[in-house]
This record gives C-alpha cells, sequence and structure tokens, in this order.
C-alpha cells in the first residue's frame, strides 16, 4: 500500500509584550482580542477535538505551546497526547522540533544557530518527553551549516521542497552528506500539490473530490504534503472538516496508508544522495532578500528591512560583548547560555545552574547581575523572529514586537552592569522607514519604551 503523510507546521509569533507578559488587542482578529485566539478557535482547538493531530504529522512551535499551555490546556493536552498516542501505537510519535525562536537560521551566526536548536530540543523534550527524531526550519530556509548543527545535534531528518535540492525532479527521501563525516535525511515534500492544498480554497471543498482528482491516480511509493496547519481553519474556514475526512477515511479508500517521517524513515532509509540549495526556503525566491534587504516578494519600498536587521546584529553584537566580559568566570559562557532553557522552562533554578559552571564560589550580585544577562540574552535571540522581516512594512505588529524584544534587552541589561545601549539603538532604528506612514524604528521604539513608564498605556 502507498504511503501519504500531511505535515502541518503550527506557528504563532510571540505576541506578549515583554514588559507586562500581557497581548494588547490586536486590529482585524475581532471579534477576538487578539490572533492567537482567533487561530486557536478556528484551527487548533477543533482539529484537536477532531483527532486530526494523531494522524497529522506536525511540529508545535514553542512560542505558541507557550501559550496554548496557558490559556486553552485542553487543546494543549490533546495536542501533547497526540503524539503519545502514536508512540504507543508504532514506537514512536508523529511531532517533531522546532527552533525555539521563528528565525531564518541561516540568517544567523553558527552560535545562535546552536543555541535556537538546543533550545529548541530542549523544549520539546520538556512538552513531549522524549527527544525528537526531526525538527522544522523556519520557512525551511536552509544552508549546510543549519544541517550541521542539526546533525550534530541528533536530529535525524528535516523537510523542504524540490526546489531547495540539486538534481531532483520532484518529491522523495534523500539523504544530504555533510561535513565530518554527518549525514541528514530531507523528506522533499511534493510542493504542487501541497501548494494547491494551502492556496486553492475549491480543491479543499471536498476531500473524497480531492482525492478523486489528485490523488487516485496519483501513485508513488511515498507522498508527503506540507504546509502551514493554519490552512486547516484558519487560511479557509471548515477545512479541518476536510482533513478529518481525508485522514480518517478518503485517503485509505484511495489506497493509502497513513505515515508520518520518523516512522517511514525507520522503515526505508534514504539511498540516493542530494545536495542542497543553500539560503533558499519555501517562500522567497530569492535568496532569502525577503528577511534580509527585500525583495520583489512584498509591496512598497522593502530598504527598512536592511537597516531593521543592521540595527538588530550591532545590538546583538554589543549585547553579547557585555555578556561574556560578566561571563569571566564560568568555564564555558556559551554552553551556559544554551542550558539557560533549563531556567525558562522552570527544570532548573537559576544559581543552581550558575553553580554548575561556576569556576568558583560567586557572590550574590555576581549571580544576580549574570542570570540578568542570560534573561537579555532571552530577549536578544527573540528580537530576530522571522515575523518581523516578512510583510511589507515596518508599521506593522510584527516588526514592533521584534523591537520591544529589543527594549526589553536593553532594559536588562543596564540593570545588570549600568551600560544603556539604547542611543546606539535609537540611532540605527532612524534608518529603517516606513513608507506607509513615514515612521521610523527610533518612533516605534520610543513609544514601546514610553508605554513602560508607571504613565504610560499599554502598547
Amino acid at each position: 500500500m502507498d504511503k501519504l503523510c500531511i505535515h502541518g507546521h503550527f506557528y504563532q509569533p510571540p505576541r506578549e509584550d515583554p514588559f507586562t507578559g500581557e497581548i494588547a488587542p490586536e486590529p482585524g482578529a475581532e471579534p477576538f482580542a487578539n490572533f492567537n485566539e482567533r487561530v486557536n478557535a478556528e484551527c487548533y482547538r477543533p482539529n484537536a477535538e477532531l483527532g486530526n493531530f494523531e494522524l497529522l504529522s506536525f511540529d508545535l512551535a514553542p512560542t505558541l505551546a507557550d501559550w496554548l499551555r496557558e490559556h486553552d490546556p485542553a487543546t494543549y493536552r490533546r495536542i501533547i497526547e497526540a503524539d503519545r498516542h502514536n508512540i504507543e501505537i508504532h514506537g514512536m510519535g508523529n511531532a517533531i522540533a522546532h527552533p525555539y525562536y521563528h528565525i531564518i537560521l541561516p540568517l544567523a551566526s553558527r552560535r545562535d544557530k546552536e543555541i535556537q536548536v538546543a533550545w529548541g530540543i530542549a523544549d520539546f523534550r520538556h512538552r513531549f518527553g522524549r527527544r525528537p527524531e526531526g525538527m522544522w526550519l523556519p520557512e525551511m530556509a536552509v544552508d549546510y551549516e543549519t544541517l550541521e548543527v542539526l546533525a550534530a545535534s541528533d536530529i535525524a531528518f528535516t523537510i523542504l521542497s524540490p526546489h531547495q535540492a540539486k538534481g531532483v525532479d520532484g518529491a522523495g527521501l534523500y539523504a544530504v552528506p555533510l561535513s565530518k563525516g554527518l549525514r541528514m535525511a530531507v523528506f522533499l515534500r511534493d510542493e504542487e500539490l501541497s501548494g494547491r492544498l494551502a492556496f486553492d480554497a475549491r480543491a479543499t471543498e471536498d476531500a473524497r473530490r480531492f482525492v478523486e482528482q489528485h490523488l487516485a491516480n496519483f501513485r508513488d511509493e511515498f507522498i508527503l504534503l506540507a504546509l502551514d496547519g493554519e490552512t486547516f481553519g484558519h487560511h479557509h474556514r471548515g477545512r479541518e472538516h476536510f482533513l478529518y475526512d481525508l485522514l480518517r477515511s478518503e485517503a485509505h479508500r484511495a489506497g493509502y496508508e497513513l505515515t508520518f517521517p520518523a516512522l517511514y524513515l525507520q522503515e526505508h532509509p534514504p539511498e540516493a544522495e542530494v545536495e542542497v540549495v543553500e539560503n533558499s526556503s519555501w517562500s522567497c525566491p530569492h535568496s532569502l532578500a525577503r528577511w534580509r534587504e527585500g525583495c520583489s516578494c512584498t509591496g512598497g519600498p522593502s530598504g527598512w528591512k536592511a537597516h531593521l536587521r543592521s540595527a538588530l546584529d550591532h545590538l546583538a553584537e554589543e549585547i553579547d560583548a557585555l555578556y561574556l566580559d560578566e561571563a569571566k568566570r564560568v568555564v564555558d559562557s556559551w554552553q551556559l547560555l544554551r542550558d539557560y532553557i533549563l531556567v525558562i522552562l522552570g527544570e532548573v533554578k537559576g544559581r543552581a545552574l550558575l553553580a554548575e559552571y561556576a569556576r568558583g564560589k560567586l557572590t550574590e550580585a555576581e549571580e544576580a547581575r549574570l542570570l540578568t544577562l542570560l534573561e537579555a540574552q532571552r530577549y536578544r535571540q527573540a528580537m530576530y523572529t522571522s515575523c518581523a522581516f516578512f510583510f511589507e512594512d515596518l508599521d506593522r505588529l510584527e516588526p514592533r514586537y521584534s523591537i520591544a524584544s529589543a527594549a526589553k534587552a536593553i532594559q536588562l541589561v543596564k540593570e545588570a552592569t549600568g551600560i544603556s545601549l539604547e542611543e546606539d539603538l535609537r540611532r540605527d532604528l532612524r534608518s529603517a522607514v516606513s513608507w506607509i506612514t513615514d515612521r521610523t524604528g527610533e518612533d516605534i521604539y520610543d513609544e514601546i519604551v514610553s508605554a513602560t513608564s508607571p504613565r504610560g498605556s499599554q502598547w
């Protein structure tokens, strides 16, 4: 029997005000207060209630998982239990990991790649109770260094599109040779059918018709369709029922057995090797320009993207330098940061973690400074979330979230060291200008900081 797998990528950015932990009302989310609430009502909850997560392959981004655990624990629990259900049946789960923040990994430094992957693995283990076999790459953005970091972290596979592999005609399972004798299994999704599911609302009106038109005469040993999970209920209303019918009955009626990548990989290790197209993604044909300097993927002048990224890069360098200066008395400052995820997850107390790394006994003041700088590093990572650069204009909610994370990192650095990095960032942000409102990144930053004052309103 031929095998069919549908992978859903489930993600929402961190929407919380980093100064209050609250989500401000978001225009466009009505009648809900914010988009997390809206998408949950339209997609996550109904799919979980129908049991669709048990039959999907899926990744659940940590920022979304955190929100669900707090605001809809029943849905969160159903998603986690869906993976455990497959472990009981197949001996392995159908969930895969996700880097902690949704950043474009090829645009990140090697160290930031390692931190994001390590934090993503730890978060997955914390939630699902096991190590992940695979990891989703945000926007499917890939380069060899990213794959090497995954492989060195014992990640066995990821998912890409055929246009991201050299000399490949279509979908399939391949091995990518890496340095130091490492290899990475790469599942190439069926791009045409994945796109039809994601963007053609008429194609998903009826599951039986979809199978008859697109799967009944399509014979291959393995078909993988991968797309945003929000397609099923949010982007296309009511499509959670299409997904239910497809997975519960129509696929089997057409002669397909459902599977997921980890299970298929165990049964069919890849034989053919392939090279990846570096700095490619599933949503930008311009070598990641969409998130770097801008391109025609979005309307209007997009030069603000390069200025925003440059401002964040400059701030990150300054935060790193201050962190390293304070961390002189620990054995491995970057490994300490990688393990700081255990504090974020509540598994370890901060002072206990420092005790494992300190070269000698730290004073209370030294501990407080170092823990505060570690927390600043958390927001320094968050400010690179890809959504800040995905859309057409600077003066949107998504870049605002990124700048707010930068502001929070600056506040924590000043609290720890007495040094303010604010003026440098404000200067750099002046060059990032909205082509719609003429507001600069500095204007947005100042508004955010003003709202954190005792008399300020919630931003």
